[in-house]
């Protein structure tokens, strides 16, 4: 997303757009009060979304009352944030050139994409859209490995990564502390996805980007082994509402003067 769209993230997420939509889990209700006590958002707020994707996050920030940019650059996923979300603005752009002003927002918020695009030059450009003392919010939701079937999912998975980035690796946390941004606090919280095993465990996996840009054949036979893993685990076999359990990370810092 910086410059060129990394092209896991472009044909990924493009592929996987629709699903994205109705099987990625939500965030926490306490979010909210994070938003507010520590990125000072409230009604009348300005607010950049970068890496907006489908409004998952977009929904919360529209709750408080704040006056919401989505910014992504993948077009079918902004298709899906217009769908839900008619009112809210939607820019196609990359998060190293965003289409504002200088100083003209109150926070700039990245919601479980800020690994796709961390560096400098990104940060650099958050700094000059945001007001001085403005907020930089960073928020992940972290599959909770440890859960047994949680951590064999993962383990799964992970072995179609190949160069993609991800939230738990230590890539996107070097480029903190960031030159003009102040020091990065970090909040965690508990979130419960709840659901069918078909949608919050299936149905995720094949919005994982890397998942979703692999061919068809390769595709079906993750979703095979997701499935096998399923059934062989007692806790999800044979049930219709399960929980996939995440720990939300969220961290903020503040535009210094």
């Amino acid at each position: 997303m910086s410059g060129a769209v990394n092209p896991i993230a472009g044909e990924g997420f493009a592929r996987g757009a629709g699903v994205y939509a109705t099987s990625r889990p939500g965030y926490p209700a306490a979010v909210t009060e994070w938003l507010g006590d520590r990125l000072g958002i409230a009604a009348g707020s300005i607010v950049a979304e970068v890496g907006a994707g489908t409004g998952k996050f977009t929904a919360l920030l529209a709750d408080c009352g704040a006056d919401v940019i989505a910014i992504d650059p993948v077009p079918a996923m902004l298709a899906e944030l217009q769908r839900a979300l008619p009112d809210v603005r939607t820019v196609v752009a990359s998060a190293d050139r965003l289409p504002l002003a200088d100083a003209s927002v109150d926070a700039v918020i990245c919601a479980t994409a800020f690994h796709w695009f961390a560096n400098a030059e990104v940060l650099a450009e958050f700094r000059r859209v945001l007001r001085p003392g403005g907020a930089l919010g960073l928020i992940w939701n972290v599959r909770d490995t440890g859960v047994p079937w949680v951590a064999a999912l993962s383990e799964l998975t992970n072995h179609y990564q190949g160069d993609a980035p991800r939230e738990t690796e230590a890539a996107w946390r070097a480029c903190f502390p960031a030159p003009g941004f102040g020091t990065l606090h970090e909040t965690r919280l508990r979130y419960e996805h709840r659901g069918s095993p078909e949608d919050v465990i299936v149905g995720r996996t094949l919005s994982t980007s890397f998942i979703a840009a692999l061919p068809d054949a390769a595709r079906a036979e993750v979703v095979a082994r997701v499935r096998d893993l399923i059934a062989r685990t007692p806790e999800l076999a044979g049930r219709n509402d399960i929980v996939f359990p995440y720990v939300t990370t969220a961290y903020d810092c503040r535009r210094l003067d």
